[in-house]
């Protein structure tokens, strides 16, 4: 039921833009983000919500996007403006709308409500029924328990993307500053078994899995420590609040050229000879390296993330 390929679009860097601000969802089309979400959540004050979501279906129906992914976060269900973010801004501007980003979930209920509200929507305003997809955000405890029912609850899940702030707050971590270690964990990594679970349960589930901010905005050097932590594990891509942070993050959660090059190598030596031509041979050396049917899946992740973000062999 997902519109094709909108769990391998690249969702390297995903620009958050409050929907509150006219002027900067206009400058958002012209930057380099690979997802655009239009937020009417904690970035829009509560008598501003209405205006907000006019201000956004106007955006996506004035065009200008080119290939990013458009999405906008409603409101969580726990909350009065749900039911209106999302008949707004389908009926508004379903047609340009690739997904809802539905905050702190805390179970597979709350996904599958949301994919009722868009089959009817869908159904009335005469649109592909499920072509608009579901980014469900893990804040707390009890969504991080419930992962693998959340990654289910319907065909139109896309990513898994983790909410570090008011996560912190629901298990109680002892800090003030989002995405750093709190004082006195050392050594090690106090969020290593929320990521993990997290991209456990998008890998599992055929998922993409997408980390949240760093906060500290001016703070490139941070930021690039942050976002290669979770690169280094697998994530697929970060969230980004300031327009500085957006071509650091392309490059983190892009293949290094060289990695991109010896994939693309692997692939081609390991396709070679275990053809009969090659003699068919199930392991191979390539150099000083001896490569096998693993050697060719490790080569094949690379290889399929460089071609995604348009990478291009050089030898």
């Amino acid at each position: 039921m997902t519109s094709p390929g909108s769990t391998t679009r690249v969702r390297r860097s995903v620009l958050a833009v409050p929907g509150s601000n006219p002027r900067m969802i206009d400058k958002a089309k012209g930057l380099a983000a690979d997802e655009v979400f239009l937020d009417l959540e904690d970035a829009v004050a509560p008598a501003a919500k209405a205006d907000a979501r006019a201000n956004i279906v106007a955006a996506l129906n004035s065009g200008g996007w080119g290939t990013q992914i458009r999405v906008v976060r409603v409101n969580d269900w726990s909350t009065e403006y749900t039911y209106a973010d999302v008949i707004t801004v389908v009926e508004g501007a379903g047609s340009e709308l690739d997904a809802i980003l539905l905050p702190k979930v805390i179970d597979a209920g709350q996904v599958r409500a949301l994919d009722l509200l868009l089959t009817q929507l869908e159904k009335a305003n005469g649109l592909p029924v499920g072509r608009i997809g579901i980014e469900p955000q893990i804040e707390n405890a009890l969504g991080l328990r419930n992962i693998d029912a959340i990654a289910t609850a319907s065909p139109r899940v896309q990513t898994l993307v983790f909410g570090p702030a008011d996560f912190m707050a629901s298990i109680n971590m002892r800090t003030l500053v989002v995405g750093e270690q709190p004082e006195g964990y050392a050594p090690g990594d106090a969020y290593h078994h929320i990521y993990m679970t997290i991209l456990l349960a998008a890998r599992a589930h055929g998922l993409q899995a997408i980390d949240g901010p760093y906060l500290a905005v001016r703070d490139i050097d941070g930021f690039r420590r942050n976002a290669a932590r979770t690169a280094a594990l697998g994530f697929d891509g970060k969230w980004v609040l300031h327009p500085d942070q957006i071509t650091a993050c392309n490059e983190i959660f892009s293949p290094r050229q060289a990695d991109y090059d010896r994939a693309e190598e692997i692939l081609d030596a390991y396709a070679f000879h275990t053809s009969l031509a090659g003699g068919a041979r199930g392991a191979v050396m390539l150099g000083d390296e001896m490569i096998d049917e693993a050697s060719a899946k490790m080569a094949q992740v690379i290889a399929d993330k460089g071609r995604a973000a348009g990478m291009v062999r050089t030898v």
